[in-house]
């Protein structure tokens, strides 16, 4: 598969890219693709969630009324977990989400996302370009000049680029990722993967190990 290199003006710079069909042209696996996402949303969770027993509550130590000729059932504490202010039964405790996929259901997942947007015509080539300044307003700009204004967008760059990281970072729906670190995840969370020209070896290589 080949794709246009478009220059950020918008027009095209007459260069082709050629695209992995190992990579970008399988069928895609959408269980593995679910299973990446999940173990990733998964390890997001602090697991942090937590509600007081009726040992944990204060107070309690006094038997609420007698225990015989009121009518009732009889009640050893007013912490009960029936009663208004009483403990939790079966609430939750602090414990890891945190779980795992083996390496090649990794990479069988990666290579499905990926795919899955070329296959959908949702990856973009661009050349590689930086910005003089931290400018929320000329990436604007570019991404309006390559039809991505109104698009989920992840840029992947070959390295780390802080001018374009801070003048992406205020647009609610715009990234930007070295290649290399990019997810499954992230993959599926945007509608348009825009991918500068020499991203996309770098790309390409993390499936070689």
């Amino acid at each position: 598969m080949e794709l246009e290199v478009y220059k950020k003006d918008g027009t095209k710079s007459g260069d082709k890219v050629k695209l992995s069909a190992e990579i970008f042209g399988i069928i895609p696996n959408e269980h593995a693709i679910y299973r990446a996402v999940r173990v990733y949303l998964d390890n997001q969770r602090q697991g942090t969630a937590k509600v007081k027993t009726r040992a944990e509550i204060r107070g309690g130590g006094k038997k609420p009324f007698k225990q015989k000729h009121t009518g009732q059932a009889r009640q050893g504490s007013s912490r009960s977990p029936v009663n208004i202010g009483g403990g939790a039964i079966f609430g939750p405790k602090p414990h890891t989400y945190k779980s795992a996929l083996p390496g090649s259901l990794k990479t069988l997942a990666r290579k499905s996302a990926l795919s899955h947007k070329a296959k959908e015509g949702q990856i973009k080539i661009v050349e590689d370009f930086t910005l003089d300044a931290p400018k929320t307003k000329e990436m604007v700009s570019v991404l309006k000049a390559l039809d991505l204004a109104a698009a989920k967008t992840l840029l992947l760059v070959p390295k780390s680029d802080a001018a374009l990281v801070k003048s992406g970072r205020n647009l609610p729906r715009f990234d930007v990722m070295e290649a290399d670190k990019a997810s499954t995840y992230d993959f599926v969370n945007n509608q348009v993967l825009l991918i500068q020209k020499s991203a996309v070896e770098v790309l390409q290589n993390t499936f070689k190990n």
